[in-house]
């Protein structure tokens, strides 16, 4: 009897963890792309332990200014798996997730030029576990997204000029 639940647990987590990687998979590239520069930072941190895996989408936005330029923010959950630190897989059947730790709460916003995320400014990430997240922390990540996606300088229509 023991067998046949764990059975159905392995089973279950598993199922748990494809649907995430779905969701994963579903999201758009300029989207895919933060989450991809968020891992990379987040694994090569010292104090992080574990594997993580793109949980799912919180907040999204995408502001367009022109010219293939686009400003993208992204609010997501990383959940840990049972796979070591430094694991490349990304499979969920080798990576099943473990709900004995908490999900890691980030934020990400960056420049796109032609799909291409820019390195000015300079993409801001920010992760932290979820019990740890506090509003001032939250506000802080807006205002500084916000403040990254306005530019007064922006081209206008009724700058660009025309020969006949």
């Amino acid at each position: 009897m023991a067998a046949v639940l764990l059975l159905l647990l392995s089973a279950g987590a598993l199922l748990y963890s494809a649907e995430a990687q779905q969701a994963y998979d579903q999201l758009p590239e300029n989207y895919k792309k933060g989450v991809d520069l968020v891992l990379r930072q987040l694994h090569s941190h010292a104090g992080v332990q574990h594997h993580f895996l793109f949980f799912r989408t919180l907040a999204k936005s995408d502001i367009e200014s022109g010219f293939g330029v686009r400003y993208i923010y992204h609010n997501f959950h990383l959940k840990p798996t049972k796979c070591a630190k430094g694991t490349t897989q990304s499979d969920p059947q080798r990576c099943p997730f473990r709900n004995d730790r908490p999900l890691m709460d980030c934020a990400v916003c960056y420049k796109t030029l032609a799909d291409e995320i820019e390195s000015s400014p300079k993409p801001y990430v920010h992760c932290i576990q979820r019990p740890k997240l506090t509003q001032e922390m939250t506000d802080s990540r807006l205002d500084h997204c916000r403040k990254m996606s306005y530019n007064s300088g922006a081209p206008t229509l009724l700058a660009v000029s025309t020969t006949e």
